[in-house]
């Protein structure tokens, strides 16, 4: 199985399905000629054309507009938002278009395209290129939003939404994209969505996190193991619909619960998990749901972003407190 990072696997996973299914194409801007600003479609033009990889103009609204057309006439797009920040300008297509087309005609037409962006801080840029506005969303009906974790996850994940027949926001944690590696096999096998992923068993308390801060939750349990505490680690991955089961299950066996998002606060993802808790699973709670998330204001410049993310050591400092209960 070849090494990959997790950008290596995003390309991989779109070159795999390009390869078998001629029904895919990839557009966005600068993702042909460019490969992309982060190079995540690197070499698919050279590889399927100009036909099945398109630049297109520097317009969001457009970029989805166009793919919720072609996906109503028997396409697969796979759509590029440079950055997260940028995605506000494509709301009225993906809301009131992507997300509503299997509704409005009935079940006749689908809409099986991907939108996917890059996302999350701590790259050192500007606010508009570290958002974290999944939530909005996931707030949507008739949307999946999905964010790996990890190289294979990426891979796995992303072939499963370029092939559900309904529109998924597929967001890529940047931070992370060449921070790891591990050996992925490049065989079109795809994970499954809606589900979480157990990344670590534990008896003493749950973590939940998503996305990049999962790498900030697995440090905090290690080190919450060499204190004695055995920390349960859930990688929600798919962020709409939500896998409850496995989060009940997850609660029921520990009786304590830390959510830790890098998101702003209120109404967050890590919310909506904690009212899931609250509501289905409130008498299995030995102590009170605690989050660990970003803040409720912009994301500073890089010289704060730090300061804005959760660390591992506020993770390990909410531990603390839900374990004295």
């Amino acid at each position: 199985m070849p090494e990959m990072t997790l950008i290596e696997a995003v390309n991989a996973a779109m070159s795999y399905e390009m390869g078998v299914d001629e029904s895919v194409i990839v557009l966005g801007e600068d993702v042909g000629t460019n490969g992309g600003v982060f190079r995540a479609t690197d070499n698919l033009q050279q590889q399927y054309g100009e036909l099945r990889v398109v630049d297109t103009p520097l317009a969001e609204s457009l970029i989805a507009g166009m793919s919720v057309g072609l996906a109503a006439q028997g396409l697969k797009p796979v759509a590029e938002i440079q950055f997260m920040g940028f995605i506000f300008a494509a709301f009225d297509q993906i809301i009131c278009h992507a997300s509503r087309m299997r509704n409005r005609t009935r079940g006749r037409l689908t809409c099986p395209m991907v939108l996917r962006a890059p996302y999350g801080g701590g790259i050192h840029a500007p606010e508009h290129h570290s958002e974290s506005t999944e939530a909005i969303f996931a707030h949507v009906p008739g949307i999946r939003v999905v964010i790996p974790s990890s190289p294979a996850r990426a891979y796995g994940l992303l072939l499963a939404a370029i092939r559900d027949p309904d529109p998924v926001v597929f967001l890529e944690p940047k931070r992370i994209y060449r921070a790891q590696s591990e050996n992925v096999a490049d065989n079109g096998q795809a994970l499954p969505l809606d589900v979480c992923f157990t990344l670590r068993q534990g008896s003493d308390i749950t973590l939940i996190s998503w996305g990049a801060m999962l790498s900030e939750t697995m440090q905090a349990a290690d080190t919450l193991a060499e204190q004695g505490i055995d920390a349960e680690v859930i990688d929600l991955a798919t962020i709409k619909p939500i896998d409850k089961a496995t989060i009940l299950e997850s609660v029921e066996k520990t009786g304590r619960c830390v959510i830790v998002s890098e998101a702003a606060k209120s109404g967050g993802v890590a919310a909506e998990i904690s009212a899931i808790i609250a509501e289905e699973g409130l008498t299995s709670l030995l102590a009170p749901i605690l989050r660990v998330s970003g803040h409720d204001t912009v994301m500073p410049m890089f010289k704060l972003e730090q300061q804005y993310m959760p660390s591992v050591k506020q993770i390990i400092t909410a531990v603390s407190k839900v374990m004295e209960f």
